[in-house]
This record gives structure tokens, sequence and C-alpha cells, in this order.
């Protein structure tokens, strides 16, 4: 509707439900007076800021498609889904750690964020990343619950960073990346319950018996690139390990 102002709902403070997606926002100032507030969606707007005075009982938001540079001042307690992809964001170090102790899905997807810094949300489950220009994974020791991490389309090529204090991890994408040797991906071993990898479009991904190698380094794999793994491969991999584990030891 092109709305540029919406002091008007100032007067609605039982409101618990508001869309303002494609408008021309600038100033979500009037929406502090709304604290019953449950579920915010502004999305394809021309906010600048994702700053809002704290609501108590928001548990859902959105800023999709915004002009927001940074995640200073989003300091919602229940929020639990927080959307800002396709912004600008370079950097996650404002986060507010302290008052996003429920946050569980965050979506960065699509920002410019070039290091995942200052993402250290210890109740969070799901995290995207994609299509970022990040080259280096830092402070992610805190990441104790999450499951799910996207990281498709960044510029990554070396896997220094994963702990096993991320003992919760499971899904892991790391597609369209620079990964290209087998010894990065040996890093993973790290993550107790990684289960589904993708690193297909990676120079990686071009190596003969490529799904071989990845699976002798990491075992306890499901599934590579969305395909299970079969028995036969699961029997070669492992001789492939117990040989070269026979080597090493013969080696002087």
């Amino acid at each position: 509707r092109d709305l540029t102002d919406i002091s008007l709902l100032e007067a609605f403070v039982h409101l618990r439900y508001v869309d303002l997606s494609e408008n021309k926002l600038q100033d979500l100032a009037p929406l502090s007076s709304l604290t019953h507030l449950l579920w915010l969606k502004v999305d394809g707007n021309l906010l600048s800021s994702a700053c809002m005075q704290e609501l108590p009982y928001l548990q859902l938001l959105s800023f999709a498609r915004n002009h927001i540079k940074d995640l200073e001042g989003i300091t919602h307690p229940r929020l639990a889904n927080l959307s800002l992809k396709e912004n600008q964001i370079q950097t996650a170090l404002g986060l507010s750690h302290g008052q996003l102790f429920s946050l569980q899905i965050l979506e960065l997807r699509g920002n410019k964020l070039e290091s995942t810094a200052g993402l250290n949300l210890p109740k969070l489950k799901t995290l995207y990343l994609a299509q970022n220009a990040i080259e280096s994974l830092e402070g992610l020791e805190q990441l104790g619950q999450l499951a799910t991490l996207h990281l498709r389309d960044n510029k990554l090529e070396r896997l220094d960073g994963f702990c096993s204090s991320m003992k919760s991890l499971q899904y892991l994408n790391l597609r369209n990346n620079g990964i290209s040797s087998f010894q990065e991906v040996a890093k993973l071993q790290v993550l107790p319950m990684l289960q589904a990898l993708v690193l297909l479009d990676n120079p990686c991904s071009e190596e003969a018996n490529y799904r071989l190698e990845v699976l002798v380094v990491l075992p306890q794999l499901q599934r590579l690139d969305k395909e299970l793994f079969e028995a036969d491969e699961r029997q070669e991999a492992q001789s492939i390990r117990w040989n070269r584990q026979r080597e090493d030891k013969v080696r002087p």
C-alpha cells in the first residue's frame, strides 16, 4: 500500500499479529506501544535498522529485504524465529546475546557477512548463512544445540572453526564454496552427530572417488549430497581406512 506512516497503529495496543510487508516504512517507533505483539513481519520496506523497543512477548520477527547493515538493538526476550535475509549486514558482532536467549531459528541468507563471529547463541537450532561472503568460521563454540547449518554459496576454503562442543549438529550444507582437499573435510570429524553433508560444487567434489574419500574420513555420515551411502560403499571405505591406518603405523 506504499505506507510511510503507521502512527495510527499506536492506538491498537492489543494487536498480536501484524504484517506490514511491501511498504515504504523507514521507522517502526509507533509499534513500541503494541506490547502484546507475538508476530511481526516488515519484509520489503526501507528500514536501515532492526533496532526496536523491546517487545516482551514477540516470538517471530521478519525484516527480509530491507537495507539493514547491522544486528544492533534486537532484544526481544521470547523471540524464537528471526529473519534478516537479503539485507546488507556485514557483521553479527552486534547481536544482543544476553537478551536473545530464546532464539532457535536465525535467517541471515543473502547478506554481506565475511565471518561467523558474534553468532554464539546457545539455544539456536537452525542457522541460515547461505549467499554471504564468509571466509572464516569463528565463535561457534557456544552453538551446542545447533542441529542445522546452511553455509552454501560462500567463500570458505578452510574448515577450521568447527568444534566438539557442537554436539547436536546433524546437517551441514557447504555447497559451492572453495574446499579443495579431503584434509579439510576431515576437520569435520570433531562433529560427533554429523549425519548429512552437502559438498557439491566444491573443487573436492570433482576428485576421483569423491564419495568414497569423504566416507573414509567421516565414517558416521549417513548421506552425502542428499544421497544415502550404500552398504558396499561403507565396506570399501572401511577397508581403505584400515589399510591407511596400517601403513601409518608401519611408516618410520
